[in-house]
């Protein structure tokens, strides 16, 4: 399909309705006991996701995203009494999240400002409690860009880093649908039991079936692992509003690829590759691309890297997925480097071509939503019949709902 008639699919063929009180406004006590939708290539079943170790073919190669969300929400009171918040997005200076994290005692972040009218000017004060005593977090603004406003933080107290202190004074961000403030349970429920690495503002959400007893099953069952880092934006909750999806701007996110991960994704010759959730699955693929850079470049700059939204559907020159890989373990090799570090605006829409996974382990997301394009062109037409009977037969909905394990074929085929 080429470029120009994917970009002219109508959002509205990508609809369904949605009753609220399908959405799971919680998830269940036990994680692992969520319903789990089997979509085989041809059939359906439900199972329990605690299952899932014997669902898998032998063999299979489970990839993760190891993101953890990040307490991104800052609530400043201001003399007046009006509350401004300050929700941190993205670094901006320095730009590498572990680096900005570390700082102890100023950093500035891409944000979204929410009651923006009470700030427009002068600098916003939070006093933190901590074992430490009072730390003093000062907010200004530095800039404009594009639709994000760049914040300076500073702080008074250099035994404290950033992350220590979004860590206590900030807030969990919970999807906006969910219709209710955070709470502490979420704390943990919207954690995965493997995330490490801070940076997100949303949960790579099919990542949070998993307990450590389905993990140790299958790792018990020799079930193959990777982990891969997307820090989710909060742009995966922007709906398409454009009536076709060429006016819909995907969000720009940062990913992670360690060398051991790509060094198992091209030695994997003997099962399938299961991407946990549309994030790994949009790292993964975008893997292919950053390689293909490299077939043409092998000395392009790290900032070039990057995939665009359109990348994917454009002339270039196909090479293999195997070639792909190789480019960039060259890569790392020629610059000594243990980690792929890059950003990805892929969208992946009906009539992409996937080159890595065999199936994916996701929720059930929102009516036309790129989520839901991602798994219409993995599953074809069929996303329909799935999610009729996800509806049908009571499974709960987006991101404390239950999870699907779609094959692109079938799984014996």
């Amino acid at each position: 399909m080429q470029k120009e008639k994917i970009q002219q699919l109508q959002i509205s063929q990508y609809n369904y309705h949605l009753p609220d009180d399908k959405i799971a406004k919680y998830p269940l006590e036990r994680r692992d006991a969520s319903k789990l939708l089997l979509y085989d290539g041809v059939g359906i079943d439900t199972h329990r996701f605690g299952e899932l170790p014997d669902l898998l073919p032998e063999g299979s190669l489970l990839l993760f995203n190891n993101t953890r969300v990040i307490h991104a929400r800052l609530l400043f009171l201001k003399g007046t009494g009006a509350q401004v918040e300050v929700f941190c997005l993205s670094p901006h200076y320095p730009a590498d999240y572990v680096v900005n994290f570390q700082q102890r005692r100023h950093c500035s972040w891409h944000c979204m400002i929410g009651n923006a009218k009470r700030w427009k000017e002068g600098t916003l004060q939070m006093q933190i409690s901590t074992h430490d005593g009072m730390v003093n977090l000062k907010a200004e603004k530095a800039d404009i860009a594009g639709s994000d406003t760049v914040v300076r933080f500073c702080w008074d107290n250099e035994g404290f880093t950033f992350s220590e202190l979004l860590e206590i004074a900030g807030k969990l961000p919970i999807p906006p649908y969910l219709n209710r403030p955070s709470e502490a349970i979420d704390d943990e429920t919207y954690q995965t039991v493997y995330s490490r690495s801070e940076g997100s503002v949303a949960a790579p959400t099919a990542g949070l079936h998993f307990t450590e007893a389905v993990m140790e099953e299958l790792r018990n069952k020799g079930i193959l692992t990777a982990e891969v880092t997307l820090h989710v934006g909060a742009g995966t909750f922007k709906p398409v509003k454009s009536e076709i999806i060429a006016g819909h701007e995907m969000h720009t996110e940062f990913i992670s690829v360690p060398k051991e991960t790509i060094e198992k994704l091209l030695t994997h010759n003997s099962g399938k590759i299961v991407v946990v959730g549309t994030t790994s699955m949009r790292t993964v693929e975008s893997l292919y691309y950053i390689g293909r850079k490299l077939s043409t470049n092998p000395d392009i700059s790290p900032e070039e890297l990057g995939v665009k939204q359109w990348e994917p559907y454009d002339d270039t020159v196909e090479i293999s997925p195997e070639q792909a890989l190789l480019n960039i373990l060259n890569y790392l090799e020629e610059t000594g480097l243990q980690q792929l570090i890059s950003s990805t605006q892929l969208m992946i829409a009906p009539g992409y071509e996937f080159h890595f996974p065999d199936a994916i382990i996701t929720n059930f997301h929102q009516p036309q939503s790129t989520l839901l394009l991602l798994i219409s062109a993995f599953a074809g037409d069929d996303w329909r019949k799935i999610y009729n009977y996800a509806l049908e037969n009571d499974y709960r909905f987006l991101s404390y709902g239950d999870s699907s394990l779609l094959f692109k074929k079938p799984i014996f085929g």
